[in-house]
């Protein structure tokens, strides 16, 4: 870090009107020569990571959402430099994706070049907002200093077998042409561009992400995230305890389902299986329904898994005709449907269906005219499926030896039961599917990996990373929906690193989600070449402190990253079995109409302008101040008018500092319980709590009056809000330093409680007078003081005192007769 020069010979701001034009530009300028915000790698200060979702840099650029979660944490790094930490505020750039390619083939840009100008923009907009990042570490996920690293990881994760290659129907966008993840089809269409999603049978590389869902749910124990996000976790990964069971059909063969009610069991009445369920074609000349089967097959393939299992969605579906599956507890034959609500990928691509008990099934059954047999007592009328069977206290029945059992003493004997007969045994299963993790694009990583006839799947050599994206005249999918990449020959066409032969390039890129997915480890090091981050590093750094980001990416980048993490950690990379000890997230800043600003409602708020009209600090104390961190709050251009007077009171506040280099009694303890409040405040996300304690700090200035200590103290509070301003009024009061690196204020605990108080004094229930009186005093003290007041005394001249009322540091009532 450079050495601090005396600030005098900067110039100061003349005072008048507050310029926040030139306060700003000029305190950005001094923080960036003197590397003010630069982590240095002094492993043996405490150290504090903060991090926020580094953005994807769109052609838009900023709206004023976007700040309100790098001011948040910009206010807690602040005041954690402040109290001597080493701070890593680090930024960089998610800059794969298929936006930018988008862009790029409509205005025949390549897309390094779109990204290299979004980022440039988005770069002069955070900075033009005060925000302490250490710029010296800034990173780019399309850089091949970095991506060789993104590869180097799915090389490690293809030697463990945790990548691997599959045929299977997966998510395809019909605008983007390109295959999608569950987690990026949201209401049955693509989450980025609203074009409607379809499914497709192609060959995908995987990560086994399923692997690690049990410890994704386990280890949340371990770690400061808000409930809901928790919450969230456990959802998506979805774990259920329950039962395989295995249902002979009349064809010989069987079909296995997944239940967690195998208790259950007496009151399957039909079987569901997947429209994509291999079963099919292979009982094809039994089922005299056959082209029936296969109309409906092809109808599902146009639906997303979203549409395919909405639960209010009309139920379809075929009757097999010429099979039939037979219920194991019982020996009954039962009908098997196929239908679009079961899915391949969960489960078995199988379930029984239980109607009585079940709010599905029992639609099903309805439609199509199967049995309803009830199995645990409690419904009334069975054909309105009015009981559901959750409570584990219900009593089976119609269910053989289970009768008269609890459901929760049913299942463990029915396991038991299905385990002794060797047609079933106890399971776990997830909801969560391994990561579709090919893209048939050009802008992403390219996949190291080449195909040989002879060897099959190759892994490139560490030492050839990173494999570079070549250039392209055109990044067009192709029209079978590959990738731009597939029609560079001269680039697939390669050796094979084994034996030497012909090989071919894997042409699929990495999703967006690959360079997400371990960025946080590399701001520990970013320029490092021999390894992805110094070990030195990572055990000082690791793990974040305070991760901050929307909820939208917690079961996208949040799962993604906490098993790429758990990899790393396994092979002993990194030093910890988390990435991030604290996760919060933040509620997003509406339009003005109360709705989600987007270009097409014309709600946006650009935030250059705001930084134009009122400042960067106004801003940044608007957006702290709005509401609860936590929660959406609309955008008011009338409200933020009032961020703006409270900083020109600041500002106006300097030309009525006295000397004094101690609090006065008068603003001792609300200065003591300010700095009290503003600290804690900070550190629990209640920014507009402190803002207001602040607000009302300055209130009690202007009516008491301010020495320099106070003031001094008031500037340092505000500096993590209000950089700039403070940084400048700290220059005008005489010193050469910079206030972002001076001390943090320590309260003394004892000082926040009031020495003294001011009470009404009454007489025969009617005010009187006030008194100041020790806090907590004796009753016969508040009643020599009332007695002592000229005024009280007026009032009980010539009247005899019949009764004292004292109710301590509230009133004193003096009843005269």
């Amino acid at each position: 870090m450079k050495p601090c020069r005396p600030m005098k010979a900067l110039g100061v701001i003349p005072l008048n009107k507050y310029d926040h034009k030139a306060v700003e530009a000029k305190w950005q300028q001094i923080w960036d020569e003197k590397e003010c915000f630069v982590a240095p790698n002094d492993y043996t200060k405490p150290k504090f990571y903060a991090l926020v979702e580094f953005p994807y840099p769109s052609g838009m650029g900023l709206h004023v959402g976007h700040p309100r979660s790098y001011t948040a944490l910009d206010i807690a790094a602040r005041k954690k430099r402040m109290q001597g930490y080493n701070v890593l505020y680090p930024m960089g750039w998610d800059a794969f994706g298929l936006p930018t390619e988008n862009f790029a083939i409509k205005n025949h840009i390549h897309p390094a070049e779109v990204t290299k100008n979004n980022v440039a923009r988005f770069k002069s907009q955070l900075k033009s907002l005060g925000l302490s990042f250490d710029w010296s570490r800034e990173i780019n996920t399309t850089d091949p200093n970095y991506y060789k690293w993104t590869q180097w990881i799915f090389l490690q994760l293809f030697k463990k077998g945790l990548a691997y290659k599959k045929e299977m129907a997966v998510n395809w966008c019909t605008s983007c042409k390109c295959v999608l993840a569950n987690e990026e089809v949201v209401n049955g269409v693509c989450e980025r561009c609203g074009s409607e999603v379809v499914r497709k049978t192609k060959s995908q590389w995987m990560l086994a992400i399923t692997k690690y869902a049990q410890r994704l749910i386990d280890d949340l124990d371990d770690v400061d995230y808000i409930e809901r996000v928790k919450t969230q976790q456990k959802n998506w990964i979805g774990r259920s305890t329950g039962a395989e069971v295995d249902f002979k059909t009349t064809e010989g063969d069987t079909l296995t389902v997944y239940t967690t009610r195998p208790d259950t069991l007496f009151g399957a009445t039909y079987m569901v299986i997947s429209p994509e369920h291999p079963a099919i074609e292979k009982w094809a000349d039994k089922l005299s329904n056959i082209e029936d089967v296969r109309a409906y097959r092809e109808e599902a393939a146009r639906k997303s898994d979203f549409e395919r299992t909405e639960l209010n969605k009309d139920k379809t579906g075929v009757r097999l005709e010429g099979v039939r599956a037979i219920n194991p507890v019982n020996d009954k034959e039962i009908p098997i449907f196929v239908s679009d609500y079961v899915l391949m990928s969960y489960g078995t691509g199988a379930i029984m269906a239980v109607p009585a008990h079940d709010d599905r099934d029992w639609e099903f059954a309805k439609k199509f005219g199967c049995e309803i047999i009830e199995v645990v007592a409690g419904g009334e009328d069975v054909q309105k499926a009015a009981f559901t069977a959750k409570d584990e206290t219900g009593i089976l029945v119609h269910s053989g030896f289970l009768d008269g059992k609890t459901v929760k003493d049913a299942i463990p004997a029915m396991i038991a039961w299905l385990e002794e007969k060797g047609i079933g045994h106890q399971k776990v299963n997830y909801k969560l599917r391994d990561w579709v993790f090919s893209r048939q694009r050009y802008w992403g990583e390219p996949i190291p990996i080449v195909h040989c006839e002879k060897c099959g799947f190759v892994p490139l050599p560490e030492d050839q990373l990173p494999l570079t994206l070549p250039e392209v005249d055109s990044y067009e999918p192709t029209e079978n929906g590959e990738s731009p990449l597939a029609k560079m020959t001269d680039w697939v066409n390669t050796t094979c690193p084994c034996c030497g032969g012909p090989a071919k390039r894997e042409t699929d890129t990495m999703p967006q989600w690959a360079g997400s997915s371990w960025y946080f480890l590399r701001y520990m090091d970013p320029h490092n070449d021999k390894e992805l981050c110094s070990k030195e590093a990572l055990e000082y750094w690791s793990p974040v402190d305070w991760y901050n980001g929307g909820m939208e990416h917690t079961t996208l980048h949040l799962l993604y990253s906490r098993f790429w993490h758990k990899f790393l950690y396994d092979i002993g990379v990194v030093p910890t079995k988390e990435p991030y000890a604290k996760r919060t997230s933040h509620g997003m800043i509406l339009g003005e109409n109360g709705e989600k600003m987007s270009k097409s409602r014309g709600n946006v708020v650009n935030p250059d302008e705001i930084v134009e009209t009122y400042g960067a600090d106004t801003m940044r104390l608007y957006e702290m101040f709005i509401g609860d961190f936590e929660k959406a709050a609309p955008w008011s251009s009338t409200s933020i008018k009032g961020c703006r007077r409270f900083v020109e009171r600041i500002w106006n506040l300097y030309e009525q500092v006295k000397d004094g280099d101690a609090y006065t009694e008068e603003n001792e303890t609300i200065i003591h319980k300010t700095i009290k409040k503003v600290g804690e405040d900070i550190e629990n996300l209640k920014n507009n709590t402190a803002i207001a304690a602040l607000m009302s700090l300055v209130n009690q200035f202007y009516d008491k009056g301010v020495n320099r200590a106070e003031y001094e103290t008031l500037l340092k509070l505000a500096n993590p809000f209000a950089p700039h301003v403070t940084e400048e009024l700290w220059q005008m009061l005489g010193h050469d330093t910079v206030l972002s690196l001076e001390s943090w204020p320590v309260f003394d605990e004892s000082k926040t409680v009031e020495s003294s108080i001011e009470i009404g004094v009454q007489v025969n229930g009617k005010l009187k007078s006030t008194v100041k009186l020790p806090m907590d005093c004796e009753q016969q003290l508040a009643i020599d003081t009332a007695l002592a007041d000229e005024k009280v005394k007026n009032a009980v001249a010539g009247k005899n005192i019949v009764k004292t009322i004292v109710v301590k540091n509230k009133i004193i009532n003096l009843v005269v007769k």
